[in-house]
């Protein structure tokens, strides 16, 4: 049976990073790990990573691990536990995550899409507590949402829904992970804003002299950090990349706002977290293009749990299905399940 007191460790397992914590029922992180994806060398090792993480945290914790939830950057099989595709993980499709951990550690493992992890958070501990229809998009390495309405977490048929990175903003635009051109993350996600900076580079090389430099003279070291600094410098480049990212954010939350009408739209993710001024902006565009009918009860406002979000959301998520097992199935009114 479940305590007030027993605890979870959640992981973001992310493309470039994963955070590892244990995290109490109220949402508290009380011991924390993070250590670069070791993506390089296949799934085997980042599964390796999980396993050492999770067995220095449960040793380390003199309160009670009830199991794991790890959000992933990807389409996971909800009933099998397996990771499907994860476009910015090299190599990862159709793993068998859940059960691979699940018997070395002897743990609970649930497996949820890592922006689904951050919205569950977001909604019962931050930004969207009190909503019963939101939209949580978050914008880093890739772009991913989780969407509530009515008071549930949506899923989708197949288990995907929220894969908004992959909604098309330009047919023509650039190619993306996952094998289409113009998807909203391969111009304003972060692995795309360092593609589309590597690509004028190339054509204009004066004109990227800047971001060049801080890049140590090598044009693959140019990443959406460094493209985010040449903006703030006033780097005319930068400039033109950027305003095209805003463009594209905005299209895609107003395809969004049309298709969900949600009350709140929570913005987040290391790309908005390094231009919080995008937010203001982005509203102004929401409103001034969106049909006045989707925006009149409309907020659109910041992540407020910050880095821990996912580690938070995704401990959350498999205490609430602990919590409905120990309910005898039923579901609980906090599951997502």
């Amino acid at each position: 049976m479940l305590k007030e007191t027993d605890c979870a460790i959640g992981v973001d397992l992310g493309g470039t990073k994963i955070e590892m914590g244990v995290v109490t029922s109220s949402g508290t992180v009380i011991d924390s790990i993070r250590v670069e994806t070791d993506s390089k060398n296949g799934p085997r090792a980042i599964e390796e990573q999980l396993l050492r993480g999770i067995a220095e945290l449960n040793a380390r914790s003199s309160m009670l691990i009830k199991g794991v939830g790890i959000g992933v950057a990807g389409q996971i099989d909800d009933q099998t536990g397996v990771v499907q595709f994860a476009p910015n993980l090299p190599g990862w499709r159709d793993i068998p995550l859940r059960d691979n951990l699940q018997k070395i550690t002897g743990l609970p493992i649930q497996l949820i899409n890592d922006v689904r992890a951050i919205t569950w958070g977001e909604w019962l501990f931050g930004a969207g507590k009190g909503y019963q229809d939101l939209i949580c998009l978050f914008v880093g390495t890739g772009i991913g949402s989780g969407i509530v309405s009515g008071g549930k977490l949506l899923t989708g048929c197949s288990n995907t829904c929220g894969e908004v990175g992959h909604m098309s903003i330009d047919f023509r635009g650039p190619l993306c992970t996952c094998g289409s051109r113009g998807c909203l993350e391969a111009i304003a996600g972060g692995w795309g804003i360092a593609k589309q900076a590597q690509d004028a580079i190339v054509l204009y090389k004066e004109a990227g002299h800047y971001m060049l430099q801080q890049a140590n003279g090598k044009i693959e070291n140019v990443n959406a950090k460094i493209v985010v600094e040449a903006y703030r410098y006033g780097d005319s480049l930068a400039l033109l990349i950027l305003e095209k990212v805003k463009q594209a954010l905005i299209a895609g939350c107003v395809n969004l706002i049309h298709a969900i009408n949600p009350c709140c739209l929570i913005l987040g993710g290391g790309i908005i977290d390094g231009i919080p001024e995008f937010i203001p902006l982005i509203e102004k565009g929401v409103r001034e293009l969106a049909l006045k009918a989707s925006t009149q009860k409309l907020q659109i406002i910041p992540a407020k749990l910050g880095k821990e979000v996912g580690v938070i959301g995704a401990a959350a998520v498999v205490l609430a299905m602990l919590r409905k097992i120990d309910n005898g199935k039923e579901l609980h009114e906090d599951s997502p399940f």
